[in-house]
């Protein structure tokens, strides 16, 4: 195994708990089908729900960990680096030095919002590396860390923040992973990462509209898509919606199963769900992929040709996926 991607946060524009009534309503429904089968016991019940029902997508916005062993690589600071930070600290981070990296795609609230939260930039031992393409990156975390913004200002942070703009489309090895920032499509700019190590590649594609689809719009952009293992595509809208919110910054997951099948990325997951999507609108928008594939497939069958096996999926919080 070469790496291990996993998504602490999965929602787009802002954090989306679930609302105390929704919450009722759900566990109600559990065990009004759960007294409908008095035989079998709860474990195997619970293991057979839709995972809309069991547990759903989740409420955290954008933050997704790569590691390898000690190895480890943050994109974007959404609501679920808070998790994050508490899942590092309930394994003894704090116990000695460590230097923690951390990628921002680009400086909108919903991949901001955590880094106030983030444990480990409190902490006098700590190293925290923060890295973008965009030159005003360490004006913006200092503006983070004003009044009204949060109480504590920036030189009050213990730990020792560092700042490191990355060269657009250039390769740089750091903590055992090769990592690559290329252009994503969005009115504010936002780059996307190719993460490497040992022959595997993930490919980071949130926030994205995706208006470029081609290689020839693409350009040298396109080298993020080429050969990925594993794709985190933006999916916020289904067509329809994508259609209506033309130049909002954000795609559907038929666009990104085109991309996947042409660039020959092996798994796609789809994320930045809208903050008012429910679960059920989410397993709404994973049918309408499904049958938007089942087309495509049946179509280039009639044509005499092939379309290779993908494997595909609306992302979840919590979820981990190894390459």
């Amino acid at each position: 195994m070469a790496f291990t991607v996993k998504f602490w946060g999965v929602r787009g524009s802002l954090p989306s708990p679930q609302h105390p009534s929704k919450q009722e309503a759900r566990l109600r429904h559990v065990l009004e089908r759960f007294a409908m089968d008095p035989k079998v016991n709860a474990k195997d019940f619970v293991d057979q729900l839709p995972k809309e029902i069991k547990n759903g997508y989740g409420g955290n916005t954008a933050c997704v960990e790569v590691t390898s062993g000690s190895n480890r690589l943050i994109i974007d600071a959404g609501s679920g680096l808070r998790e994050l930070g508490e899942e590092l600290m309930r394994n003894g981070y704090a116990k000695e030095p460590r230097d923690t990296h951390l990628f921002f795609t680009h400086f909108h609230w919903d991949h901001l919002i955590g880094l106030p939260f983030f444990t480990p930039i409190f902490l006098t031992n700590q190293a925290v590396h923060l890295y973008a393409v965009q030159a005003d990156l360490e004006n913006v975390i200092r503006t983070v860390f004003k009044k009204p913004f949060f109480p504590v200002p920036f030189e009050q942070l213990q730990s020792q923040i560092i700042f490191h703009k990355l060269e657009p489309r250039k390769k740089q090895r750091i903590q055992d992973f090769d990592i690559t920032p290329y252009q994503l499509d969005h009115p504010d700019p936002c780059w996307g990462y190719r993460i490497e190590r040992k022959g595997k590649v993930y490919a980071h594609c949130v926030d994205s509209e995706a208006t470029r689809v081609t290689r020839e719009d693409l350009g040298l952009d396109a080298g993020l898509y080429e050969n990925a293992d594993l794709m985190l595509f933006d999916a916020q809208y289904t067509m329809m919606e994508a259609v209506e919110k033309m130049n909002w910054g954000h795609s559907a997951a038929p666009i990104g199963l085109d991309i996947a099948l042409r660039e020959n990325i092996k798994r796609v997951f789809f994320a930045h769900h809208d903050p008012g999507a429910t679960d059920e609108k989410i397993v709404d928008a994973e049918r309408q992929t499904r049958e938007y594939l089942n087309a495509y497939t049946e179509q280039q069958r009639r044509a005499g040709k092939q379309v290779r096996e993908i494997e595909w999926g609306f992302a979840h919080e919590g979820q981990e996926v190894s390459l």
